[in-house]
């Protein structure tokens, strides 16, 4: 098996291809820490088995890994592909149940059809983006004009995440759905 290995703008994580569906259509999978990987990912939860791992998440065709400040990846790279060449070749699963948490706010009856045009230009033109540096974007909430989202993966603790939804989400969303007055990042 060949996986393939992506930097992203993150220096601390690195995207792993391995030339086959991880997630699918069944959404996005982030993990923080072992005891979540433990209850919802068995691959997830031996990645975290590695000692330098501090954070997993699982795209549609990706896995991308966070590394512990310390940790190098000339080390940890090979143990990662090992695991994941172990996992994909085993066929076990990649996650338990349906795939994705999404943990959002009740939206009110007059702002649905403001949340839909939000939703619409995140699926469309956000996420396939956030998804190339090995991450993800997900909406929580919307009210007052406020949009609420969450960064995932690479995008979690990378550098120029916080410019990336001010001066490009939130414009975006600002210019094609007028009702939006800001962006705000909320964790998971």
């Amino acid at each position: 098996m060949f996986i393939e290995t992506e930097d992203t703008p993150n220096p601390a994580t690195l995207k792993f291809l391995p030339g086959r569906d991880v997630m699918g259509h069944r959404g996005t999978a982030d993990f923080a820490d072992a005891a979540a990987a433990r209850s919802r990912s068995p691959l997830a939860a031996a990645l975290f088995e590695l000692d330098d791992v501090a954070g997993v998440f699982l795209g549609a065709e990706f896995v991308s890994v966070t590394k512990l400040p310390q940790a190098e990846w000339s080390t940890l790279k090979p143990q990662v592909l090992s695991v994941l060449t172990n996992h994909f070749t085993s066929g076990a699963a990649v996650i338990d149940g349906d795939g994705a948490e999404e943990v959002e706010e009740a939206i009110a009856p007059e702002d649905e059809a403001v949340v839909s045009q939000i939703r619409e230009l995140l699926d469309t033109r956000v996420r396939p983006a956030v998804a190339g540096d090995g991450g993800d974007i997900v909406f929580r909430g919307y009210r007052d004009g406020v949009v609420r989202l969450t960064m995932q993966g690479a995008c979690a603790g990378c550098p120029s995440s916080r410019a990336t939804l001010k001066h490009g989400v939130e414009n975006m969303l600002r210019h094609y759905v007028p009702e939006v007055v800001a962006v705000e990042q909320v964790e998971a």
